[in-house]
């Protein structure tokens, strides 16, 4: 008996060793808080880098194999971040630090155009008078298929309708239409019935005296 009570002790004594250690490493970090803001912030650089050389298109018109790379991207990079640091408070810690970073950079950006076109870059003209730049859609890695399917996403039966089209450094693509492709405003119906009712007047104007 008092064996068996020496076994027990023994057991819960360990039972609870391992779960204050669980506890312990759960937000005890891995690796020194400075390799966990530099790991971030290295991988953060390094995957904006990657997005600004892979062009607007990935953002803008995914296929598949494009479609494939987001999803596997953040698997690859993870231990990247992460290291050998599995704690709660290493991974809130990497969390703080993105958004932190995003959003100075985010707002350096708003103030510095050199900034913000090392981030983003410029509008890429993509069409103009109804022509395509075959030349600008290689650049971007764009088929005209994906800039027409683009194209009447905007409203744009065809090329023909197009006056000017960019794509945005955010991937969004602008569109300015002829006059005889635009939708007609309230405001233009307004006009248009102004000035017919203008001309009616006018052809109708007032009655001369009879004799």
């Amino acid at each position: 008996m008092p064996q068996l009570v020496t076994t027990l002790t023994g057991a819960y004594a360990d039972l609870a060793a391992v779960h204050a250690g669980a506890g312990t490493d759960m937000f005890a970090f891995g690796i020194p808080p400075w390799e966990k803001v530099a790991r971030t912030v290295l991988v953060y650089v390094a995957i904006l880098l990657i997005i600004r050389v892979a062009g607007k298109r990935l953002m803008a018109q995914m296929n598949s194999l494009d479609l494939v790379v987001v999803l596997l991207l953040s698997n690859v990079v993870q231990n990247a971040i992460i290291g050998n640091d599995n704690s709660v408070t290493g991974g809130v810690l990497g969390a703080v630090v993105l958004v932190v970073v995003n959003t100075l950079l985010d707002r350096w950006a708003m103030v510095s155009p050199r900034v913000s076109w090392l981030v983003g870059g410029r509008p890429t003209v993509v069409v103009a008078e109804g022509v395509a730049d075959h030349r600008a859609l290689r650049r971007l890695g764009m088929t005209e298929a994906e800039l027409l399917n683009a194209l009447q996403q905007q409203g744009a039966d065809g090329l023909h309708e197009v006056r000017s089209a960019s794509m945005e450094p955010g991937g969004t693509l602008t569109l300015q239409l002829v006059p005889e492709a635009r939708d007609a405003t309230v405001a233009d119906l307004r006009r248009a019935v102004d000035a017919l009712t203008a001309k009616l007047d006018t052809l109708g104007g007032p009655a001369g005296p009879r004799g």
